[in-house]
């Protein structure tokens, strides 16, 4: 904890900015300040500039989450366009490329393919990841357990290909692999005993199939639209895996322009297990991406809802503020839902610092849940 503080403060001078209000010290003082502002962000820009080409962006990567601690790699991130001069403009394509090594002795190797083609019509997504992941777990269900440790070597690849049915309504199938090597285990822990689904490593192979309404105006930093999608997987020996399961995911965004260059966002997003599905592949909340101030999985089973909600404005230049709420739970079946004090809740504040023209960002949010926890990447979580 005192590591997360001491990274806090060290981010803090970068985002003092003026207030235009009147200086008791006169115009004087205050265009001196906002001089020295100025000269702060142009040397951002020079940063940047200096670690990127024509194509590509490099960013060196000092990341704290719960679920990592305090980690160090870079990200080289390509954006680009398939055709250009349509009537109506492809949108951009984005190839990231992510390795991370942390304090938990964790390893991350990530890269990842979204390709927009012939005018929007068709859009490809290709994740590939490798892994060696020391981390935790809690039990399954809301009564968790004294988290333990185990070390895992994981494979991750996906496809998933969508074609255009009518105005921002894409259908398409998708593929997800993925292999887990358990090679260390809490002594006399749950995961050691081998009465948990996937304590012993697994193997998923299975198709699904993907309903997408997408009518944002902007994939990087959504001002207006919706984002719906509604996504079916099937697990099944048929297909080589060693656990038969599916999963429906339904994911519903609105983005509400509200004032001048601010946006507000809200999420609903539904995860329904069916089957006998390994303990890493259940529903589950917390993380970067779902409940920011949980740690990943702390709460997990059959079935998880999540509601969060966004307020995006701008601060000074390329620099916006965020600030974010959520609630969520988790249930073994749709009975355990409701006002119950099995719901949780989380919130925080965040920083934004447009990258490129497209309106790649970087992100950095400081959030609260069952503890404190840092987060950075890039664009939005929602």
């Amino acid at each position: 904890m005192k590591k997360f503080y001491l990274f806090i403060l060290a981010w803090i001078p970068f985002f003092i900015v003026p207030v235009a209000s009147q200086d008791i010290q006169g115009s004087d003082s205050l265009q001196v300040k906002t001089n020295t502002v100025d000269k702060l962000f142009g040397l951002a820009d020079r940063v940047v500039e200096a670690l990127s080409t024509d194509t590509w962006t490099f960013i060196p990567a000092l990341t704290y989450s719960p679920e990592t601690s305090l980690g160090v790699g870079g990200r080289a991130v390509k954006i680009f366009r398939t055709s250009q001069g349509e009537l109506t403009e492809t949108r951009p394509s984005s190839l990231p490329l992510t390795l991370l090594y942390t304090l938990n002795h964790q390893l991350i190797l990530t890269g990842e393919l979204e390709l927009w083609m012939n005018e929007n019509k068709s859009f490809l997504n290709s994740r590939i990841a490798f892994s060696d992941y020391p981390f935790q777990f809690s039990g399954i269900g809301n009564e968790i357990t004294t988290a333990e440790y185990y070390a895992t070597r994981y494979f991750y690849f996906h496809l998933y290909y969508e074609k255009m049915l009518g105005k921002g309504i894409y259908l398409g199938p998708r593929y997800e692999f993925r292999v887990d090597d358990i090679y260390d285990k809490t002594p006399g822990g749950l995961l050691e005993a081998g009465n948990i689904p996937g304590s012993n490593g697994q193997r998923l192979s299975g198709l699904g199939l993907a309903l997408n309404i997408d009518r944002r105006d902007n994939i990087f930093q959504p001002g207006s639209g919706v984002y719906h999608q509604i996504s079916w997987m099937k697990f099944h020996s048929f297909f080589g895996s060693n656990f038969d399961f599916s999963q429906w995911i339904l994911d519903f965004r609105k983005y509400w322009p509200i004032k001048e260059r601010q946006v507000l966002v809200g999420q609903a997003r539904f995860s329904f297990t069916q089957g006998k599905a390994p303990f890493q592949h259940l529903s589950l909340i917390g993380g970067s991406d779902l409940m920011r101030g949980y740690f990943e999985g702390r709460y997990r089973d059959k079935h998880a809802m999540v509601y969060q909600l966004e307020w995006r404005f701008p601060v000074y230049q390329k620099l916006k503020m965020v600030g974010f709420g959520s609630i969520g739970q988790v249930g073994r079946s749709l009975k355990e839902f409701g006002v119950n004090p099995n719901l949780r809740f989380a919130g925080g504040v965040g920083f934004r610092y447009r990258l490129n023209d497209e309106g790649l960002h970087l992100r950095i949010d400081f959030a609260y849940g069952d503890q404190a926890a840092f987060y950075f990447g890039l664009n939005e979580v929602i």
